[in-house]
């Protein structure tokens, strides 16, 4: 590679994404409002029962500070809301300039968090300004995934069915991502990773062929990451998948049997909000992790059917936003968006109700997290940047149609003329 190629491809991508993050007058349309008032519903729902669920735990572990979770997440979703209303006025095609400035950005935060004070055993945050905040870089790396998959596939998008353009050179990138997420170790991310990408490769239609091949090699490689660690943490949880547990805390199932009683208490209607009995620190984690179990707890099989309505609700809107979209890239983008919610949500409900391990995968928009919640709701900005292009496109041939209706009627109009009478 020549210097200038060199300095052209870490440089000159910064003005290109420049020029192109505005929208032409044509193509930016108004944004889906639906779509906003699902997410604003599912929003204050989530940080309603976070209040309920965290209010015990502030109040037992924070020298009783009972909006110790509340208030930080409450202000993220405020800076995330407006966030997300700027960003949804970048055209998202501007964002392929900024991919690999944001993949080496993502290998440096994790590299860094290897390096930071572990919790738990693991060491998974970046920490800024000493201990006053704190960084999850495989929340990144999600939408960097998603942008860099959906790339990869636009740029070869007449080769994307054969096996090195369709799912090696896309799934190449993500090799480093998987192994330092290994280190941390941060297995919930590797596996819902892995969900993402598949995901888009079959949406996408990405080397459909060969799925079946690439698919047995990925299980194989992630099995072979997770159950080769030397702490056999990830072979304790696999072997002990069910409901029989010694009752202490230190105990593999207590958190899940915890979690399960905690969802049989509620019953139809719940205990009421406020009223759950397992999140006075009987519930590990029940304000990340296991809030579901809080929610089912004190609003009961109604609430959680509700929550799930909504989620649903949520991903059908913005799977029609990204198949409505203009272009290759856009539709891809927009579903690999909406793969990491349904994923997450579909992970952390099986999670807490014993239907798969424990992995530790946190509820969107529920659970407690501001780097989750940032970035959540800056893809959300992204997909509604997809709904501006898509709407004016669908407003362009809406236009169009009426035009050539109206041509069409007027040529097959007879046209009579007054005769004028002459004396």
């Amino acid at each position: 590679m020549t210097l200038e190629r060199f300095l052209d491809a870490a440089l000159g991508n910064i003005p290109r994404f420049f020029k192109e993050a505005t929208f032409r007058k044509e193509e930016r349309g108004p944004i889906s409002w639906n779509f906003v008032l699902t997410l604003l519903v599912v929003l204050v729902y989530g940080l309603v029962m976070l209040f309920s669920a965290s209010y015990s735990t502030g109040y037992y572990r924070w020298n009783g500070d009972i909006y110790h979770f509340i208030r930080p997440q409450t202000a993220y979703a405020v800076v995330g809301f407006v966030a997300m209303l700027l960003i949804s006025n970048i055209n998202y095609r501007a964002l392929r300039h900024a991919y690999w400035y944001l993949y080496f950005l993502t290998l440096l935060l994790l590299v860094w968090a290897l390096f930071s004070e572990p919790q738990n055993g693991c060491h998974r945050w970046v920490y800024l300004f000493g201990n006053s905040g704190s960084l999850q870089p495989s929340e990144l790396s999600k939408f960097c995934t998603i942008l860099g998959f959906a790339c990869a596939a636009d740029d070869h998008y007449n080769q994307r069915k054969t096996l090195l353009y369709g799912a090696i050179r896309p799934l190449l990138p993500l090799v480093p991502v998987l192994y330092l997420l290994r280190l941390e170790p941060h297995n919930s991310a590797i596996i819902l990773l892995c969900l993402i990408v598949g995901t888009m490769m079959v949406a996408g239609g990405c080397g459909l062929r060969w799925l079946p091949l690439v698919g047995a090699a990925g299980v194989g490689g992630i099995l072979f990451m997770l159950l080769s660690q030397d702490d056999s943490y990830v072979a304790q949880r696999l072997g002990a998948w069910s409901v029989t547990s010694d009752g202490t805390s230190d105990d593999v199932l207590y958190q899940t049997q915890q979690s399960l009683y905690s969802i049989a208490s509620g019953g139809l209607t719940g205990l009421g909000i406020g009223n759950s009995r397992q999140k006075h620190l009987w519930l590990p984690e029940a304000t990340n992790d296991f809030i579901f179990s809080v929610l089912c707890e004190e609003l009961g099989f109604i609430g959680a059917v509700i929550c799930l309505g909504l989620f649903a609700a949520l991903i059908i809107q913005g799977i029609l936003i990204a198949l409505r979209a203009p272009d290759y890239l856009g539709c891809m983008m927009g579903i690999g968006i909406m793969a990491q919610i349904a994923w997450q949500v579909f992970c952390h409900v099986g999670v807490v109700t014993a239907t798969l391990p424990n992995t530790g995968i946190s509820l969107p928009f529920f659970s407690s997290g501001g780097t989750s919640l940032l970035m959540l709701m800056g893809e959300m900005g992204v997909l509604l940047s997809i709904s501006r292009a898509g709407n004016a496109r669908l407003a362009a041939q809406q236009r169009h149609q009426r035009a050539e209706l109206v041509r069409r009627m007027n040529a097959g109009q007879t046209v009579y003329r007054r005769r004028h009478s002459t004396v």
